[in-house]
């Protein structure tokens, strides 16, 4: 019998950004779901409110923190209210990101800076405030989300394919730099999910052209992107760092 003891994240706060809609909620369902204390970073209030209401219809112990990635100014204080009111942050998912479309010959500096500084630069800083306190404690998880785009190009949005496959980088060498901190960094590499951003392409053309690519058949879940952040979350990936897991039905592989 497997040992789901390993699963169980009763006691660990986790903090996700973007955590009050699509994947970051699905994620920040499975992680209190397995026992974790939550605590949902994101913009826009009205969706938090109806994230931690829902987090808290599940008897988990959840807060919400009205928090825009990009202004670094305002990070250590998040961290620091979640920590008096949850406690140390235990788990970090970094999934709050965005694209813009423009290629080479039309994407104005200020967007190529949004879109870097929000999918990339951000999760250097939420990172690196996590880890100091994570070497300090000898244990912690991060989690970054990335995207496909860290493995293909993307001629429609160059920036948030350089954004994320960057952030694979910055996986792999936070990982090896917190190993001996007993400190894992991860990524998870979601495919097409079901969500409200995903919900147009379905009356498109390119939809079909999804389907016949992946082995599996059709879209992933949140939920079951929230599978993955478990195992990634727990002590039965302590010695896994450094990786990257595809969630994608095959996609990748085709």
């Amino acid at each position: 019998m497997p040992n789901l003891a390993m699963f169980d994240l009763t006691g660990r706060v986790a903090a996700v950004t973007g955590g009050n809609g699509g994947i970051g909620k699905g994620i920040a369902l499975a992680l209190a779901e397995a026992g974790a204390a939550v605590a949902i970073l994101a913009r826009n209030g009205e969706k938090n409110q109806t994230a931690l209401a829902e987090l808290r219809s599940r008897k988990a112990d959840a807060i919400a923190i009205r928090l825009d990635v990009n202004q670094r100014s305002a990070l250590q204080a998040a961290f620091d209210e979640i920590a008096g009111k949850l406690g140390a942050v235990d788990i970090l998912v970094n999934n709050a990101g965005i694209a813009i479309p423009g290629g080479a010959l039309t994407l104005t500096a200020e967007k190529w800076d949004k879109v870097l500084e929000t999918n990339l630069n951000s999760c250097f800083f939420l990172s690196q405030i996590a880890a100091r306190s994570m070497a300090a404690r000898k244990a912690g998880k991060i989690i970054n989300i990335a995207s496909e785009y860290s493995r293909f190009g993307n001629q429609i949005a160059p920036s948030y394919a350089a954004s994320k496959g960057a952030l694979i980088q910055l996986t792999k060498s936070m990982a090896i730099e917190m190993a001996p901190y007993n400190v894992q960094v991860n990524a998870i590499v979601p495919g097409w999910i079901e969500s409200d951003m995903t919900a147009p392409i379905k009356s498109r053309p390119f939809y079909n052209e999804i389907l016949m690519r992946t082995p599996a058949g059709r879209f992933g879940t949140p939920a079951e992107c929230g599978g993955a952040a478990i195992f990634l979350a727990s002590r039965a990936s302590d010695f896994v760092t450094g990786a990257t897991i595809f969630v994608d039905g095959g996609y990748a592989i085709r």
